[in-house]
């Protein structure tokens, strides 16, 4: 859809993933990755379910409205993002509200943990000397 809309570049769908993003959970997905303690690995493989529907939630809407609207240009993809991602925000909220806690969270799907890369190094060189 994007495409028919005179989206081309890497950086426009960046751009508006982004506004997806920031309009249904409060951050960009950069933001996200970081508050889950991500480095490299996948952000969707490493959210709860909740947080994949919001995430496929704004993008589908983010679609149908612009199938419907048909933007063009930068600009005004970015509104309909706004939009898409603000159908996942009103349904988020609502949930958050029944549940009486967040959905967003810093787990990780994947308990990924980082070790300080020195320690690391200092731990193999001493299984070597010890073999």
């Amino acid at each position: 859809m994007w495409q028919d809309g005179g989206i081309t570049g890497n950086k426009e769908y960046a751009i508006l993933t982004n506004e997806i993003y920031k309009e249904w959970s409060g951050v960009k997905a950069s933001e996200y990755k970081a508050f889950k303690g991500l480095r490299k690995e996948s952000l969707r493989d490493n959210m709860t379910d909740v947080e994949v529907l919001l995430t496929d939630l704004g993008e589908i809407a983010t679609r149908e409205l612009a199938r419907k609207h048909k933007p063009y240009g930068i600009d005004e993809n970015k509104k309909i993002a706004k939009m898409g991602g603000n159908t996942a925000k009103v349904a988020r909220v609502d949930l958050e509200r029944k549940l009486g806690e967040r959905v967003i969270t810093s787990n990780n799907a994947l308990n990924y943990k980082y070790i300080d890369e020195k320690i690391e190094i200092d731990n193999k060189k001493q299984d070597t000397i010890y073999k």
